[in-house]
């Protein structure tokens, strides 16, 4: 079976993880917070997405930047989940649980954006363009 570059990818299960776990915080949320609903969806897609699109970039550098913008996305759902704990719609172990989650999405990120191979594989590819 064959695979796209994302699928391979420890982080992107994670952040599917994350997603659809983020489905039942959803459910737990009163109708009247549509906004919390909203931003919750939209940032957990966002860092799901961005890691998919970084995956299958090229370039070491739009590699990097697809995961910077999945790290900030994971970021911005931590406040949310923050928010949702705030106002005493999410209990403690819902909360511990799905930001460990973020924590791992988070830190994976960090480290691959930071990764050496990542630029090194894109001086590789440079360079056997120039020589062939």
């Amino acid at each position: 079976m064959r695979y796209f570059d994302h699928e391979k990818l420890d982080v992107y299960k994670i952040a599917f993880e994350f997603v659809m776990a983020t489905e039942s915080i959803i459910n737990q949320l009163p109708k009247g917070r549509a906004y919390l609903v909203d931003q919750l969806q939209r940032a957990g897609s966002s860092v799901l997405l961005n890691i998919a699109e970084g995956a299958g970039e090229f370039s070491a550098n739009e590699k990097i930047r697809f995961y910077r913008m999945a790290r900030r996305s994971a970021t911005e759902c931590s406040g949310i989940l923050d928010i949702c704990k705030g106002l005493h719609f999410l209990e403690e172990e819902s909360y511990l649980a799905i930001r460990s989650l973020l924590l791992r999405i988070v830190s994976m990120l960090t480290k691959l954006v930071r990764t050496p191979s990542i630029r090194q594989m894109e001086k590789q590819a440079l360079t056997s363009q120039r020589c062939g």
